[in-house]
């Protein structure tokens, strides 16, 4: 059985306006014996800006500002800068965000050599509306499901609102000489492979990917802990055994959802490949601090760091924190490889 050791909050909202409400769902990265820490901060006014802390070991910090590091200026963020995640490929950082303008959420993503001075790329989801791409997906074989959520959302959010896009996270290297982005439609995983950001700004790419959506599944949800939808969570880690995925699962019930922790291995040399899941949530809402928040009952994991011979994963505690969990790297990789897919 998997040993899992929870740390706690390490960040909490303060009274400063930009995070007087929560503060969560952090991007992480490593660089030697620090940790960069890119947390969601929301205020009051319900914005949601990126924060900046840095961590000394895996959970002490050394600094933390009191502004926010990114700030929503376009007007398809003007709600908020959501849930970033960062790799760094060759001497270039992407930080991969959600863009919301109170009606659509799409996937947005900085770049750029220095992590507090990134330049914006834009839009590198689909521009299209749940109606019309819900008309493009009888061209794949996807289960009901797809067709479901596209309906959901058309009446949760707008007639008009385009594909709820969250979760975009890409690979921290390339594959002959292309891009790895895990994304997600409704209620699978995907992964995406492209040359340049261009082609992601492009509705015709879009189309014909949607028309093929199918091809590009590489994680669903198959248990009753991940039944509503799953979503990426942290950026791929490189293991010896595969790629490990650490993402969260959604079970749906009357009295509300819960969000859980889960792991999966890919195929190092074909990431598209799923060779290895756990059945069970790797861990799930349990301390007061992760059931009872702005959202109860969620862990939201969105980062990790390797510090001697445990994963850390960093995670969004019921909305309102930023805790951290961490588990032995090889006791979690062979847990894995006796769950072969």
């Amino acid at each position: 059985m998997l040993r899992i050791k929870k740390h706690g909050i390490i960040i909490k909202p303060t009274t400063r306006d930009f995070e007087n409400l929560s503060t969560f769902n952090p991007g992480i990265y490593q660089e030697g014996e620090y940790v960069h820490v890119f947390y969601r901060a929301l205020s009051q006014k319900f914005i949601s800006s990126i924060g900046y802390a840095k961590l000394k070991g895996p959970t002490t910090i050394v600094e933390r500002w009191k502004k926010p590091l990114y700030y929503p200026e376009a007007k398809y963020e003007k709600k908020g800068m959501e849930d970033p995640r960062i790799v760094k490929i060759g001497d270039t950082f992407y930080v991969t965000y959600v863009a919301h303008d109170g009606q659509n959420a799409v996937i947005n993503y900085l770049h750029g050599k220095d992590l507090q001075h990134l330049r914006r790329g834009g839009i590198i989801s689909p521009k299209i509306s749940y109606r019309k791409i819900s008309k493009l997906f009888q061209y794949s074989n996807l289960k009901d499901q797809y067709y479901f959520l596209a309906s959901y959302y058309e009446k949760y959010a707008h007639k008009n609102v385009l594909v709820w896009e969250k979760d975009g996270v890409m690979f921290p290297e390339k594959f002959h000489g292309r891009f790895l982005l895990l994304h997600r439609v409704l209620p699978d995983i995907q992964l995406i492979r492209f040359k340049n950001f261009s082609e992601l700004r492009d509705n015709n790419f879009w189309i014909d990917y949607t028309m093929h959506l199918s091809k590009h599944v590489v994680l669903e949800g198959v248990h009753g802990w991940e039944g509503r939808h799953i979503g990426a969570g942290a950026p791929p880690v490189k293991t010896k055994k595969g790629w490990l995925i650490i993402y969260h699962g959604v079970e749906q019930a009357n009295k509300g959802r819960v969000y859980r922790a889960g792991a999966a291995l890919l195929d190092l040399k074909n990431p598209n490949k799923l060779i290895a899941r756990l059945p069970d949530p790797l861990f799930s809402p349990e301390d007061d601090w992760e059931t009872h928040g702005h959202v109860h009952n969620a862990i939201f994991p969105t980062g990790t760091a390797i510090f001697k011979d445990r994963l850390y994963i960093y995670y969004g505690a019921a909305d309102s924190f930023v805790s951290a969990a961490s588990v032995n790297l090889d006791e979690l990789l062979r847990e894995l490889m006796k769950n072969k897919v």
